[in-house]
């Protein structure tokens, strides 16, 4: 990562409740050909949410603590705040003197910006500042958020807006909390009704439609120059499984949610490249 920042633009794409389980299921039936093809191998990795929820899991992320590798043992991070005794520190690991690494990329020379999308990001009242304030430039209007069946392609747009604004000299932090998948998600499904509610299907049918669009924020963070981009779930979220809806709680399919990071290249360079994870979350 010290190579990286600084030389590379950077994307950090949560797609909000987005379930392992439904994730690898669409990934090996074809159904997320946008995604599949630049996670690394053509899968997800499986890894454990710092958090059950989207407040918690993303004061985690922000402070460098990252979805964790699933298997036991040391796993290095990415970004780390200072600190000592750390021992998820490791020498390739960006390490900034600043609580949260939006902040350390800033103070790096990063532009860092935010399209938010779940209620945490609306900036509607205190507790939906707390987010978005970590960044230099935050957007979040009610066509990004649960309620709309279009969301991600607004904020999709919002994002090709965003990165024509940036100075081309300009390296550039952008973070996208994708609330597609997250409940209500049923409309999603073709002829399916308000009445019938949710479910794992519907779910699924948010992330194919995640899919559908995703290449366009792709292409353009990779418009400038080489993009560093990670992609995960915050965490997941039950269908009745054991009785349980929701999240907020402690069940499997909330705390086991998808991860990857690749390279998306620039311009002037070749076909995109799946990051080398060599057992470690640094490439």
């Amino acid at each position: 990562m010290n190579e990286i920042v600084g030389r590379d633009d950077l994307l950090l794409v949560t797609l909000d409740t987005l379930r392992h389980d439904v994730a690898v299921e669409l990934a090996e039936a074809g159904r997320i050909p946008n995604l599949a093809r630049h996670l690394p191998g053509g899968v997800w990795e499986e890894r454990h949410a710092p958090g059950s929820f989207t407040y918690a899991s993303h004061q985690a992320i922000f402070a460098g603590f990252l979805p964790t590798p699933a298997e036991p043992g040391v796993h290095p991070r990415l970004f780390a705040a200072r600190f000592a005794g750390s021992e998820s520190t490791a020498p390739r690991t960006f390490v900034h003197d600043t609580p949260d690494f939006v902040s350390g990329l800033a103070a790096t020379g990063y532009h860092t910006a935010c399209i938010g999308g779940v209620g945490f990001f609306n900036k509607q009242g205190p507790l939906g500042t707390v987010l978005p304030g970590l960044f230099q430039e935050s957007h979040w209007e009610r066509s990004f958020g649960v309620a709309s069946p279009e969301s991600f392609e607004a904020q999709v747009a919002c994002a090709e807006r965003l990165v024509a604004r940036v100075p081309e000299e300009q390296r550039l932090f952008l973070f996208v909390n994708v609330a597609a998948l997250h409940q209500p998600n049923w409309f999603h499904t073709p002829g399916a009704t308000e009445e019938a509610g949710d479910s794992r299907a519907t779910h699924a049918a948010a992330l194919e439609y995640v899919d559908r669009h995703i290449g366009r924020l792709f292409a353009a963070m990779s418009s400038r120059r080489r993009c560093f981009a990670i992609v995960c779930s915050d965490h997941g979220t039950a269908y009745g499984e054991d009785g349980h809806t929701g999240h907020r709680i402690g069940h499997p399919v909330v705390w086991t949610v998808p991860y990857a990071h690749f390279s998306l290249p620039g311009p002037a360079e070749g076909p995109p490249q799946p990051a080398d994870t060599s057992g470690t979350e640094a490439p």
